[in-house]
């Protein structure tokens, strides 16, 4: 089995690139007070009652829907730009984030978890697809993929766990 470490890291920089400007542009976009309160509803709704399992089954649904070759890549640009909305949202309706940079958020320890894993999952969407074109030994891409959905899920599970404690942790002092 042939593994290129660097050329999979470039394609992992590609994913969470992707993904990082597509969180940009959803939380570029301009809104109402009326547009945002109405997306944070909905949003809280997704919400209630979450605990850190409810956090790690949302995120590991989402990164497998990103392995899917084509679709993939796909769901993970959607993902990237409906969170970035949710924070537009929250920053038109809260004064403390309207003074926050979008990208900060995505720079906590789980945030940084988080986007790795999109990345790893987005990337590799499109490198099935090549692989799948080119008619690849299906045996080696397998392997590889199986891999990298294991460590998104150990690393989604880690960030659900520390988001969680955060989550406890501020809501504490706030």
């Amino acid at each position: 089995m042939h593994f290129n470490i660097k050329g999979r890291l470039l394609y992992l920089a590609f994913g969470a690139v992707a993904f990082l400007i597509a969180y940009s542009a959803g939380a570029a976009i301009s809104m109402s007070k009326k547009e945002a309160e109405d997306l944070k509803g909905q949003f809280a709704k997704q919400i209630v009652g979450i605990d850190q399992n409810g956090i790690f089954v949302n995120n590991v649904k989402v990164a497998l829907g990103m392995f899917i070759p084509a679709i993939g890549v796909g769901i993970g640009i959607f993902s990237g730009f409906s969170t970035g909305m949710v924070f537009s949202a929250m920053a038109e309706t809260s004064p403390f984030l309207s003074h926050i940079p979008p990208l900060v958020i995505l720079l906590t320890p789980f945030g940084i978890m988080e986007v790795f894993a999109y990345g790893l999952a987005i990337s590799r969407s499109g490198m099935l697809i090549y692989q799948l074109a080119k008619k690849k030994p299906r045996k080696e891409y397998v392997i590889h993929t199986l891999v990298e959905v294991g460590i998104v899920v150990v690393v989604l599970f880690a960030g659900a766990v520390i988001e969680w404690q955060l989550i406890q942790q501020f809501s504490k002092h706030y």
